[in-house]
């Protein structure tokens, strides 16, 4: 049996459709991607010359879509950690302890030295062998992530501002 002349364009009507169809499902999904996740890098610990007091550490967390908060930092290679603030009043220097930092939605927040930073006490000896230390950033969005911060012997720079002195001398 033979189509007829509108069957045939109406097959090729649904062919046409199908095939727009086809290439506009990979765009579709793109667009339905998991959102940008929050993440922490250039994590890095200063130890400090006496073993009696704490390290400080550092790093860098990038929020994702949504902006979530920093609620602490644990690790298994050192007694204790604590988020604390550096500040100027008066003339004078101090610190004090933090319970919480917000991320905000695609922005940065640096704990760096002289500002915010982890205090961290008794880094044990298998994490300075090592050179590195993992710790878990907990987020008030329930997500957990697990950073390598690698560990800089008293009195050594910074890594991240060695790293760019290397770009910049062209190496």
């Amino acid at each position: 049996m033979q189509p007829t002349g509108n069957e045939t364009v109406m097959e090729s009507m649904m062919r046409a459709s199908l095939a727009l169809l086809a290439l506009a499902a990979p765009l579709a999904l793109a667009s339905c991607g998991d959102p940008a996740p929050t993440y922490i890098d250039q994590a890095w610990v200063r130890l400090s010359p006496n073993k009696d007091t704490p390290s400080a550490g550092y790093f860098v967390a990038h929020g994702g879509d949504a902006g979530t908060q920093l609620r602490g930092v644990l690790t298994d290679y050192a007694l204790k950690v604590e988020m604390h603030e550096s500040m100027t009043e008066n003339g004078m220097s101090s610190m004090k302890p933090i319970s919480s930092v917000d991320i905000p939605a695609k922005g940065t927040v640096a704990f760096a030295p002289g500002g915010r930073h982890l205090m961290i006490w008794g880094v044990n000896d298998t994490a300075i062998s090592r050179g590195k230390m993992q710790m878990t950033f907990l987020l008030a969005n329930g997500d957990r992530l697990l950073v390598d911060a690698v560990i800089q012997k008293p009195g050594a720079g910074e890594p991240a501002a060695e790293n760019k002195a290397r770009e910049h001398a062209g190496h």
